[in-house]
């Protein structure tokens, strides 16, 4: 009887501990699925009306792809028809060098997107294309190469933003360099109007050869620059420089976290970077003491930053940063996971406060394989992530809503 009673109240105990575990402080809907075609390297950006505009590599064949995208006019709960961009179908997809999109007020929409360039010089190597729309994405030019110097044959991990002049500003790695040691130099160039990218320019380096990099434009019309270095021959850290005169000249590039991370090789996963009232705010991936993914901020534009603090663990990678309406911060990453007998990647999402502090970190995904996601602010409390997931030995491109406390 006493063991019957104790088995009993054990049994009552395990129930009420169950029903008391803390709920999820996220929740999230169903993932949209855009398209029933198979594809990959989601991105997440608005158009000149404020609309959500999601970007993707469609697979159109067995061994062809296109650029596409859709725009949601009811901040992501549904989305337009597809609109194929001509001519892309050399993209190559690559999570690291997913294609992007850029509506300037103008009405002007540019389309970018790398596509392979095996070169005995470098078999990874690749080339940046891209094209214009003037009619709201009706007609476009014929794509273009980024650069006519024939001496390029290497150009990749590219970010476009929109300048506060309106127009768009592109950087990307590329083989054209002025020292002898390894890595890629960095290169800025600018639209102007109808006429394309124009006035290339190497601004900084050594880089780390296939990390993204990532340009963002702060709210008093700095343009900044986030990278993978390559330091002292073979520390690769991340670094910022910044220019405060519309792009004619950047700062000298500065660490901005000393990792000291010593690797023969490339990790494919750049940085990423945002701003809130309380300054930048920086998310990246390193091996270097201790691998994992980490947060930190910057008080004074890039002169200084704040020491590192983890967001993830060394099965993490691929992290993306935004700000939301009230100056919290969002940042997104995939993340390697026991799933039964298998290994599989998840999701996660962290929120942190103005001053840099968690409040939130969820999963949101639990089954099945998700990764390289990107994420946009709708409202102080939502936000929209877009991920590649494998279903079936195929990818395909999903969009959930996430609401947050």
């Amino acid at each position: 009887m006493k063991r019957f009673l104790s088995i009993a109240i054990l049994s009552i105990c395990l129930i009420a501990c169950k029903n008391q575990e803390p709920k999820p402080l996220v929740s999230t809907t169903d993932a949209i699925q855009v398209d029933n075609s198979p594809g990959s390297c989601p991105y997440l950006t608005k158009d000149n009306k404020n609309n959500v505009v999601l970007s993707w590599i469609k697979q159109s064949g067995a061994d062809s792809s296109i650029v596409c995208y859709a725009v949601s006019t009811d901040e992501g709960a549904t989305f337009d028809k597809p609109i194929a961009i001509p001519g892309s179908t050399n993209v190559h997809p690559h999570g690291e060098n997913m294609p992007k999109i850029l509506f300037k007020p103008s009405g002007e929409i540019v389309a970018a997107w790398g596509a392979a360039n095996p070169d005995p010089r470098n078999k990874y190597s690749g080339l940046v294309f891209y094209s214009q729309s003037f009619d709201n994405g009706k007609t476009w030019t014929k794509p273009r190469s980024l650069t006519t110097d024939t001496t390029s044959f290497d150009q990749r991990y590219f970010d476009m933003a929109l300048l506060p002049n309106g127009e768009a500003g592109i950087t990307w790695l590329d083989n054209r360099k002025t020292w002898k040691k390894e890595g890629s130099g960095l290169y800025y160039a600018v639209t102007s109007g109808r006429n394309g990218f124009q006035n290339e320019k190497l601004i900084s380096g050594p880089c780390c050869q296939c990390c993204r990099t990532d340009l963002f434009i702060d709210k008093a019309k700095n343009i900044h620059v986030l990278y993978r270095a390559i330091l002292d021959h073979s520390i690769r850290d991340m670094v910022h420089i910044v220019s405060t005169d519309g792009g004619s000249t950047f700062s000298q590039p500065q660490r901005i976290s000393q990792d000291d991370w010593v690797i023969s090789g490339c990790p494919h996963t750049g940085p990423a970077m945002t701003e809130n009232k309380n300054g930048l705010q920086f998310t990246w991936f390193t091996g270097g003491k201790g691998s994992g993914i980490y947060y930190n901020h910057s008080l004074d534009n890039g002169k200084s930053f704040t020491a590192r603090d983890s967001v993830s663990g060394k099965a993490s990678k691929h992290c993306q940063i935004t700000t939301l309406p009230n100056d919290n911060i969002l940042i997104v990453w995939n993340e390697n996971f026991v799933n039964g007998s298998n290994v599989s990647s998840r999701i996660g999402l962290e929120q942190r406060d103005l001053s840099g502090k968690r409040t939130v970190k969820e999963y949101i995904t639990h089954d099945g394989d998700a990764s390289f996601p990107v994420v946009y602010p709708v409202d102080a409390k939502k936000a929209l992530i877009a991920y590649t997931a494998n279903n079936n030995s195929k990818d395909y491109v999903l969009v959930k809503r996430a609401l947050l406390p």
